[in-house]
């Protein structure tokens, strides 16, 4: 999959405070920053300690060592993949990744080479002979029966390992194309297939986000001055009821609070879809009393569940859900509340493609009565979270919980690997959707497995080919 640019790569990492910068100098300490090679389109965001536990379980149950040291800051990455792929930015390079296979429902390491200037694999690895490291390490060259020199008994065909020269030095990491049994059976062939990565570097260091919002503060006060413009502009500009359309996720937080420096207290408008998570709900009651704002909600109607029952379930290719219990909602409330609107929204170019190219102020066809406008545009996830930080605002705790957007919860537009972890962690509400696809799944008479496999997210005709009704 060609990874998607949808603007410039602007992470920096500074070695003496071990942060994250946005900027070429670091603001706290002045050395210059270095660039971090990030796979596009770079949107990345810090890790919460539930996602560098989950990191570190991977490592440990397939290397038997911890990835990530204590103390130290992580990012992760999205990177375009077949299902969730998220690259772990530390210390100032890749250490690799780590990608979700849905069908058997488990997560793998991609390590990198750099990997090991955190830790040292205690298995899954392979040591060469001293001759045979130059062109492992240097070439990229596979590594060979006659090169081998002692390979670790939980190598299975398959899976990724570290190439280790004999005094332990890490010069490669690739996919085992034999297993430990296998390979010292061989009298020649192919061991280990080397995988070339961008070099990258890695300085460990320990930070806290407390530090990193020092190293960002120039480059942050720099955006939010640029937004808070953009909205006194727009608003003297337009001169309709101004509001924030709030959703319970970062980005309309980020806004909102750039709002409430230009223009002071805006009422919150909330799309209540009736498919919000309980920690959605809690944080729009925690910004409404933190901030003394109005909050006016749209009503939750039947219509998604009477829109259930006659189409069936909203698919990626077949999003209803979203006018049925947001653009509509949100047009009627409108109109009954104020006629028309200006609505901030926490729109930026680095989510996807399509809000790449979009314009900063404009009009939704569905939704004539509001003209949204974009203050954060131009911002990338890890501005949003340091202006977060700094303005120590009340964010939803579900970022907390590995959730990397904030939605309803039965988004068909997920990924699997957030699927079954909302399926284990949230199973409440899985269990009363659950009900909902077996229902439908019965009366159209579609496999067994339809529900377990995803497909449901994927609308598809009589004909087997995908239907593209919006």
């Amino acid at each position: 999959m060609r990874p998607p640019y949808l603007g410039r790569i602007l992470l920096r990492w500074c070695d003496q405070c071990h942060t994250p910068v946005l900027a070429k100098t670091c603001a706290s300490c002045g050395s210059a920053t270095r660039e971090v090679p990030l796979t596009p389109p770079g949107d990345a965001r810090p890790a919460f300690p539930a996602d560098i536990t989950l990191v570190n379980s991977i490592f440990c149950e397939h290397f038997g060592a911890p990835l990530v040291p204590a103390g130290h800051l992580v990012l992760l990455n999205k990177v375009p993949d077949t299902d969730r792929m998220e690259e772990i930015v530390i210390g100032g390079g890749i250490a690799g990744s780590i990608r979700y296979i849905p069908k058997e429902r488990r997560w793998e390491p991609i390590p990198r080479p750099e990997a090991c200037a955190l830790f040292r694999p205690e298995k899954r690895f392979v040591v060469v002979d001293d001759t045979a490291v130059p062109f492992i390490r240097d070439q990229g060259m596979i590594v060979l029966r006659p090169g081998l020199d002692f390979i670790d008994d939980a190598v299975r065909k398959g899976d990724e390992v570290f190439i280790l020269a004999k005094k332990r030095e890490c010069i490669g990491v690739g996919r085992a194309k034999a297993g430990a049994e296998e390979a010292r059976a061989l009298q020649k062939g192919q061991v280990v297939r080397n995988r070339r990565n961008v070099a990258s570097t890695i300085v460990p260091g320990k930070a806290t986000w407390e530090d990193a919002v020092r190293s960002n503060a120039g480059i942050i006060a720099q955006y939010e001055g640029e937004a808070v413009r953009f909205v006194k502009d727009v608003a003297a500009a337009y001169l309709l009821q101004p509001t924030i359309s709030y959703s319970g996720g970062k980005d309309s937080l980020a806004t909102l609070l750039v709002v409430r420096k230009a223009l002071g207290n805006v009422p919150l408008l909330f799309a209540d879809t009736g498919l919000e998570f309980p920690e959605t709900y809690a944080n729009v009651a925690e910004v409404e009393q933190k901030y003394q704002a109005e909050v006016i909600r749209t009503a939750t109607s039947e219509k998604f569940w009477t829109t259930l029952a006659r189409q069936g379930p909203p698919a990626v290719n077949a999003r209803w859900c979203c006018s049925v219990c947001k653009l509509l909602p949100v047009t009627e409330t409108i109109r009954t509340t104020w006629g028309e609107c200006l609505s901030f929204i926490g729109q930026r170019r680095y989510e996807s493609l399509s809000r790449a190219g979009s314009d900063r102020v404009w009009r939704n066809p569905t939704v004539k009565v509001q003209l949204s406008a974009a203050p954060i545009q131009d911002w990338t996830a890890l501005h949003v979270w340091l202006y977060l930080f700094m303005e120590h605002a009340p964010y939803n705790r579900l970022y907390e919980h590995r959730l990397d957007r904030i939605g309803c919860f039965m988004c068909p537009s997920s990924d699997m690997a957030l699927i079954h972890m909302i399926e284990t962690d949230f199973a409440g509400l899985w269990e009363g959707w659950k009900e909902h696809l077996e229902a439908w799944r019965r009366t159209q008479d579609l496999p067994a497995d339809w529900i377990e496999s995803g497909a449901w997210r994927i609308r598809e005709d009589v004909h087997g080919n995908d239907n593209h009704h919006h």
